[in-house]
């Protein structure tokens, strides 16, 4: 019986070191091409999830994709179950204001990177992230083109809540334009599948997501049991930017962000917020407490627009049961009445070159935060606030 092993296939007991390195170096990868069918042209991002390439298909020289590097250096077994789960959501999404995947390829085991493929999640690729574009003072948008912008960015908000999945770092940087102006939302790496409480029980998800001056009030305040609302808070902090052209609430801490938002928003208590003394963090944060809310006395010498102000006021709300949805804000009369949204694709045919927040030089902070001037998160600032804390 003991011998049947060592007839034909060498099992991976049997097989020696040499052999295993043979076997990897053949094996074929039946759904996962390999990534010399790209060629790199250019890094255009860097963060907590890896390196992204531009490249083009050597096959098609005129088309060009994005390459997202999957990050393998903590894996001791198989493949990154972040990974995993990014590909697997972004396989399901299916629409045009969310990025497109293509494929995923890798390249080839050898000797070279000692047997160890990389791999990378091929994107269609798009010229510019929002971030980039509002660092460039030539690029100046339109009241109809900043509609335009926050319409596609609802929409894609819209249909991602719609099939479950929660998006947890909205910002500019991760909201991609193509060059014909076509917004696609981007870095699904800590977006997550939900669903309401299963039998009454609340759902436990971590809170160390969103960037630090994106993130909801009820995260910083320890909630776990959460939902769309979290990206909403996002999308108003974007749309708030598309006229200041700098985040808006810039803390280096919870606490500060805490305080950051008690100031622009009013203070937050069971009045303001129904339940907020139940969070587990509540009383052990300084909430500065005889704040008035002053979203938009402060926010209207930048949103001139009286319909904006209002849509602006009903994202940034602090209890999440009552902020605007996907759905309330696309109905808003912001988007109903003139200047009608419009095309992005000929202001952006001035602008030729890319514009990524990675290559751009740091923006400068605007008159609302010029008192909390910060420079822009870096990774390692978020790693060290627990944002690595992707599976749970």
């Amino acid at each position: 019986m003991q011998n049947n092993h060592h007839s034909g296939h060498p099992s991976a007991m049997a097989m020696n070191i040499r052999e295993k390195e043979k076997y990897i170096e053949n094996f074929n990868f039946p759904f996962c091409e390999e990534a010399s069918k790209y060629q790199k042209v250019a890094k255009i991002g860097q963060g907590t999830f890896g390196e992204v390439f531009k490249a083009r298909d050597i096959n098609n020289p005129k088309k060009f994709v994005a390459m997202k590097k999957v990050l393998m250096d903590n894996e001791k077994e198989g493949f990154p179950i972040t990974a995993l789960r990014e590909i697997r959501i972004l396989q399901l999404l299916k629409h045009d204001n969310v990025v497109n995947l293509i494929e995923i390829c890798r390249t080839k085991a050898t000797a070279a990177n000692r047997y160890r493929s990389t791999f990378y999640l091929v994107f269609d690729f798009c010229e510019h992230d929002l971030a980039g574009l509002l660092s460039n003072v030539n690029v100046k948008f339109s009241l109809g083109e900043i509609k335009k912008v926050l319409q596609q960015l609802l929409n894609g908000l819209y249909y991602i809540h719609f099939n479950k999945i929660l998006h947890r770092d909205m910002k500019a940087a991760n909201v991609l334009i193509t060059k014909n102006g076509v917004l696609k939302l981007a870095d699904f790496g800590l977006a997550r599948a939900f669903s309401s409480n299963k039998n009454g029980l609340p759902n436990r998800f971590t809170n160390r997501v969103v960037t630090l001056w994106y993130r909801p009030p009820e995260l910083l305040l320890g909630e776990r049991n959460y939902g769309p609302p979290v990206d909403l808070w996002g999308a108003g902090c974007i749309m708030a930017e598309m006229w200041t052209r700098s985040p808006i609430m810039q803390g280096n801490s919870e606490q500060q962000q805490l305080t950051l938002i008690s100031q622009l928003c009013g203070s937050i208590n069971p009045q303001s917020w129904l339940g907020v003394e139940n969070l587990e963090l509540y009383k052990k944060m300084e909430l500065p407490q005889e704040q008035k809310r002053k979203v938009k006395e402060r926010l209207k010498p930048y949103l001139k627009d009286p319909y904006a102000i209002d849509l602006l006021d009903k994202l940034l709300v602090l209890d999440p049961a009552k902020r605007a949805d996907a759905d309330a804000a696309l109905n808003h009369d912001f988007f109903w009445t003139d200047p009608m949204p419009c095309e992005l694709g000929k202001m952006l045919a001035n602008h030729t070159q890319s514009m990524f927040e990675f290559l751009a030089p740091a923006r400068r902070a605007t008159q609302i935060n010029r008192h909390h001037s910060m420079p822009r998160p870096t990774t390692s600032a978020v790693q060290d606030s627990g944002y690595q804390d992707r599976v749970f």
